[in-house]
């Protein structure tokens, strides 16, 4: 199992200098990845509840560099480390720009580029953006179909729901043919159906066993109704911890923990089928000391197995 860990991005680390820097830093330390996530704005009074911890939206997303910005950052001082969003909220963009954006990534990285979609989960967003809420799933496979068009086809053309494009010639291709791998977030069955149908993998959280192997069955079932090789699927599990100093309840593990209870989950989940897990410290990390120190520390506790 691969391990990956958060660029800095949010809150008191939404510092190119910073980000930059750090890319650096994990990559030495050993990491194989490095995830950005994708936030526009916290609003005063939120239309929808935060899907994790207390359902308060943490305060250091009021602070939240650009996803692609952030990786653009982590890519320039780095060489071999995997630069994958998680999640990218793909329906914010029209597709044929987008497609661009990520071309230009995954060119600059040399095919470092993991894309990761999600439909997100705040309405207050989709409104600041000027998209509808309603009719997300077939706005991202529309999405897709049009992403992966303007990827690989040698003249581009599409007529859909949502979006025309005249034959076109889009030139500016990924670096990885026939594109970087797409990664699509969710916990819903039609979610983790698409996954299995048209994706490369899921992208999952920390979540109860049980529940985390129950939806990695749909997609695999999705993918062999497709005629698609389940076993080409990848399953990249986030772990958003607070970090203790002193041991936590076995019941609030991986919720909080220390880095040996969080490292030992982390190694668990390869058990379940995980093909990579990543770590995002940035909600409770109160300092970039803090931050480098937590990430040295696991990746030590996970070569000591």
């Amino acid at each position: 199992m691969q391990i990956g860990f958060a660029v800095p991005q949010y809150g008191v680390f939404a510092d190119p200098d910073f980000i930059r820097q750090a890319a650096v830093d994990l990559e030495a330390m050993g990491y194989h990845s490095l995830w950005a996530g994708d936030r526009v704005l916290v609003p005063l009074e939120p239309s929808d509840r935060y899907p994790g911890g207390d359902g308060e939206i943490p305060s250091a997303f009021r602070t939240f560099f650009d996803p692609l910005a952030a990786l653009t950052l982590a890519a320039v001082g780095t060489r071999d480390v995997r630069l994958g969003t998680s999640a990218l909220n793909a329906l914010w963009q029209p597709p044929v720009v987008l497609a661009r954006a990520l071309a230009s990534l995954d060119l600059l990285s040399h095919g470092r580029l993991d894309v990761g979609i999600g439909l997100g989960w705040l309405r207050d967003e989709y409104a600041a953006a000027g998209v509808p809420w309603r009719g997300r799933g077939q706005r991202l496979e529309e999405t897709l179909d049009l992403m992966e068009a303007a990827w690989s086809e040698k003249v581009v053309e599409h007529d859909g729901p949502l979006w025309r494009v005249p034959p076109s010639h889009v030139d500016l291709k990924p670096f990885q043919h026939p594109r970087p791998p797409i990664l699509l977030a969710g916990f819903t069955p039609a979610a983790l159906e698409r996954v299995g149908r048209r994706a490369d993998g899921w992208l999952g959280a920390a979540m109860p066993p049980a529940y985390l192997t129950s939806l990695w069955e749909v997609a695999l079932r999705a993918a062999e109704r497709a005629g698609r090789d389940p076993s080409a699927l990848r399953m990249v599990v986030r772990v958003n911890p607070e970090i203790t100093r002193a041991p936590a309840p076995a019941e609030r593990v991986p919720r909080a923990g220390t880095v040996r209870q969080i490292g030992d989950y982390v190694l668990s989940l390869a058990e379940l089928g995980a093909h990579e897990t990543f770590v995002d410290v940035q909600p409770t990390a109160s300092s970039r000391e803090e931050f480098l120190d937590v990430a040295h520390d696991l990746v030590e506790v996970l070569r000591a197995g």
